[in-house]
């Protein structure tokens, strides 16, 4: 996809990234992605007053919500924010797939698969003074790609350097050391240096993204979360004290995937299948695995099927639609064209379990010894389609009109920072 500037005698105003124009912002932009930010926590964190600087955006900006891309994973979606386009356009269709060349399972660390450029890279290139803080480093290389600034994660913020990172010396600059991954410092810390990082440098544009440890382990209206979520928007006050435009959504929700005994509610749909149309008939992809299976034991609420021999698709849909939880079973070509997925990236077919349930592979593939006592609570269906969408300042009369009549996605979240505010 084409990246290009627009210029006037005045200079640059815009850049075009795939197909769309963004206006070099007047003033500091931090676009903010809340990993697992259901609407349920927004709701909940305004009626108790634990999020007064949300709150505020009623009167003084936007709240509302959009559709995040599917699978509700958080690569689909971290990367189809930083592109504006959706997953048959970029091309990262999930955090785990299946070669269909090599027949290899690969873990997404890197740009490898990515088909467009990013709304960072071409700012960058533009000349526009660009910085990415991610809590997960798996994503860095996505978020950063093509891009000239500061890019690095909390995960290994001790080990940035100038040459790799554009920064040194984070530990010092935050004031405490690099976090455990299985904490809510991993996302705190990457607020903290936001905070510090526009104080000092002054970027023209920041892209902040978090992990949702927190949102795993804990629902809306538990200590744990309303702790969490009030100190996200108080380092949000922080960046509109320091003058800052913030537009805030999130990757995907998070859903309580649990039975009333508190075990998981789980599918092990490869198993199903292979027992019912014989050995070695399937193999299941859950695109929610990723590094951080402590989190979810890879368990989400979609998967994509891939048949290991010649077999009866259509017997093997009608079949997995009869399994109790399973909320719908598209194939490749349906559901490609439903959710604007890459067509050569998509398994035979693809199964939602609902709201309430998970769905995985075989029974071996997933640990959940690790939840250690908690519910489990996971996300990737369309059960946690819904995210918020919120900027800080007040949108121009395009803008609140497209919010009123049209359809938005989180993707949509850097042409409403850059080209819809006051």
């Amino acid at each position: 996809m084409t990246m290009s500037a627009v210029k006037t005698d005045l200079g640059i105003k815009a850049v075009e990234a795939n197909g769309r124009h963004y206006s070099i912002p007047k003033r500091p932009t931090v676009v903010i992605v809340v990993d697992g930010f259901d609407p349920e926590y927004l709701r909940h964190g305004i009626a108790n007053g634990t999020l007064p600087t949300m709150a505020s955006f009623n009167k003084s900006g936007f709240v509302g919500y959009a559709d995040c891309s599917m699978p509700s994973t958080t690569n689909t979606n971290n990367t189809s924010i930083v592109t504006g386009v959706p997953p048959a356009v970029h091309g990262i269709n999930g955090n785990y797939y299946l070669d269909a060349e090599t027949g290899k399972e690969i873990m997404v660390t890197d740009a490898k698969r990515l088909r467009c450029g990013t709304i960072l890279g071409a700012l960058s290139k533009a000349g526009v003074k660009t910085t990415v803080v991610t809590a997960k480093d798996k994503l860095l290389k996505v978020l950063a790609y093509q891009m000239v600034g500061i890019s690095f994660s909390s995960e290994y913020a001790g080990k940035a350097t100038l040459a790799e990172n554009g920064i040194e010396n984070v530990e010092q600059l935050v004031g405490r050391p690099t976090p455990d991954q299985y904490s809510a410092d991993l996302s705190l810390f990457v607020f903290d240096a936001g905070v510090k990082i526009l104080a000092k440098d002054r970027p023209d544009v920041m892209y902040l993204s978090t992990s949702d440890y927190v949102q795993h382990k804990h629902a809306p209206g538990e200590p744990e979360a309303d702790e969490y979520h009030h100190a996200v928007d108080a380092s949000v006050a922080k960046l509109i004290e320091l003058g800052a435009t913030v537009a805030i959504t999130a990757d995907h929700g998070m859903s309580d995937k649990s039975n009333p005994d508190g075990t998981a509610n789980v599918i092990y749909l490869e198993d199903e299948l292979n027992s019912r149309f014989g050995a070695g008939s399937v193999r299941v992809i859950c695109p929610i695995a990723d590094p951080f299976v402590r989190h979810h034991g890879a368990l989400g609420s979609f998967v994509r099927v891939h048949l290991r021999k010649p077999g009866d698709i259509l017997a093997m849909m009608a079949f997995a639609r009869t399994v109790p939880g399973v909320e719908l079973v598209l194939d490749k070509q349906d559901v490609c064209k439903r959710f604007d997925l890459p067509l050569d990236r998509e398994g035979d077919f693809a199964v939602f379990s609902d709201k309430n349930t998970v769905v995985g592979a075989r029974r071996e593939d997933h640990n959940l010894s690790q939840l250690a006592g908690h519910r489990l609570r996971s996300h990737g269906g369309l059960g946690e389609q819904k995210v918020p969408f919120l900027l800080s300042r007040p949108l121009n009369a395009k803008y609140r009109e497209i919010a009123k009549v049209g359809h938005m996605h989180n993707y949509d979240i850097f042409d409403f920072a850059l080209n819809g505010v006051e």
